[in-house]
């Protein structure tokens, strides 16, 4: 039988049990415990022996289904779902890493996650390399006995720059790193990270999977294709379960020890998301598209960036890896930041928020706002100007966003 399409699989995932009451919809179970059926069950239960809800801080079937639902989109060896898209990255390294490694990544990074490695993480011993990911001789450069992992964003955030990836991993192959991909920019509808080679995927989920801003949420995908014999954190584990000794080890230390768990709540809401995430996916980066392109044309505009534009340092390689609407988000620069807050303030349809791949097309000032905590030298470090927008792209009428770009850069020339 062919391999059914990627909104039909999630639509039908098969429920784990079947519904007492034959509903279409998980249901939402937000219940703390659950009751076993005898003492010796509950021995069991705690013992690793017999898989059973307990409790919804380890595990529950709400967000079990969910998890299962990625697993079926993704085709990746094990799920877990987190509280948010940070705890999906702090979770994670704190089960790989420990005093004295380091991992190597990038400084264009999205502004929290660059604070967890250079403010959170530094007390525990646990440090990151900064090399220009679009320059492999310089990655290679910096490996060192110490290096356990290479961190990227598969698109960053507001850069908007574009590593390639299968070069990223024949790097972490040859040197045995594991390769962990930020994609919350380019979700699994978008990319297939285990194609070229990633080991491990960590997005938000609040963002396109979510259904359009609906609920926090995080995700750590393990794609099962890391050989954990000689990693000495895992040793030990390795020899007890083999190539399964990492979940092993992230779900009954690392996640159920520190406690991010995604409510049953907030995964019915993104079990419901990702129904409509191809569609959703689809409209947002194609209205990205048509606003980057006509935004090219204007003449307050200085200069646009979109990975789908050939004016695009990385035009090619994100078509390669993304296909020709790479994602939903653009920036582009006016001539000061007195010019952006203007324009941002005659807005009447885009709103000013933060967030990103939400169903509403969004804008925000990052040097004011995500990245005001850092000094200007260091952003202009970063690749972030006074005179850059961000915009998120929505699912709104293309011609209405268009419409409300041009009223507020008419006013503002």
């Amino acid at each position: 039988m062919t391999r059914r399409r990627i909104t039909t699989r999630l639509i039908h995932t098969p429920f784990p049990k079947k519904d007492a009451h034959e509903s279409l919809n998980f249901p939402v179970y937000d219940s703390v415990a659950f009751e076993a059926e005898s003492a010796e069950e509950l021995e069991l239960a705690f013992r690793g022996e017999k898989f059973r809800h307990l409790y919804s801080r380890i595990t529950n079937p709400t967000v079990e289904y969910f998890e299962a639902k990625i697993k079926t989109l993704t085709g990746a060896s094990a799920v877990t779902a987190l509280s948010s898209g940070m705890a999906a990255i702090s979770n994670l390294l704190m089960a790989i890493g420990k005093a004295g490694d380091n991992i190597i990544s990038s400084r264009h990074l999205f502004g929290n996650t660059l604070s967890l490695f250079e403010k959170t993480l530094k007390p525990y011993q646990l440090s990151v390399k900064y090399a220009d990911l679009t320059d492999t001789h310089q990655v290679k450069s910096m490996v060192d006995k110490n290096t356990i992992a290479i961190f990227f964003e598969t698109m960053t955030n507001p850069q908007l720059e574009v590593a390639d990836i299968r070069a990223l991993a024949a790097i972490a192959k040859e040197h045995h790193l594991i390769l962990i991909a930020d994609t919350t920019m380019t979700p699994p509808s978008v990319f297939d990270a285990s194609a070229l080679g990633v080991n491990f995927e960590v997005l938000s989920s609040t963002k396109y999977l979510s259904g359009g801003a609906t609920s926090v949420g995080g995700l750590v995908i393990d794609y099962g294709n890391y050989d954990w014999a000689d990693f000495v954190k895992i040793h030990d584990m390795y020899k007890l379960h083999g190539p399964q000794a990492f979940n092993m080890m992230f779900r009954k230390q690392i996640f159920r020890n520190m406690g991010a768990c995604l409510s049953a709540h907030n995964a019915y809401l993104q079990i419901l998301g990702l129904d409509t995430l191809d569609l959703r996916t689809e409209r947002s980066a194609g209205n990205a598209m048509v606003v980057a392109q006509w935004l090219e044309k204007q003449s307050g505009v200085q200069q646009v960036h979109y990975p789908g534009l050939e004016s695009s340092p990385y035009y090619s390689i994100a078509v390669a890896q993304f296909g020709d609407k790479p994602c939903s988000l653009l920036t582009f620069d006016l001539e000061s930041k007195e010019q952006c807050f203007r324009f941002m303030n005659r807005l009447k349809v885009i709103r000013r928020s933060t967030n990103l791949q939400d169903n509403k097309t969004l804008i925000i000032h990052p040097s004011s706002t995500i990245f005001a905590e850092y000094p200007e030298e260091r952003q202009a470090k970063m690749g972030l100007r006074k005179s850059m927008i961000r915009l998120s792209a929505g699912i709104e009428d293309v011609e209405d966003l268009i419409d409300d770009l041009g009223q507020a850069l008419s006013s503002v020339n």
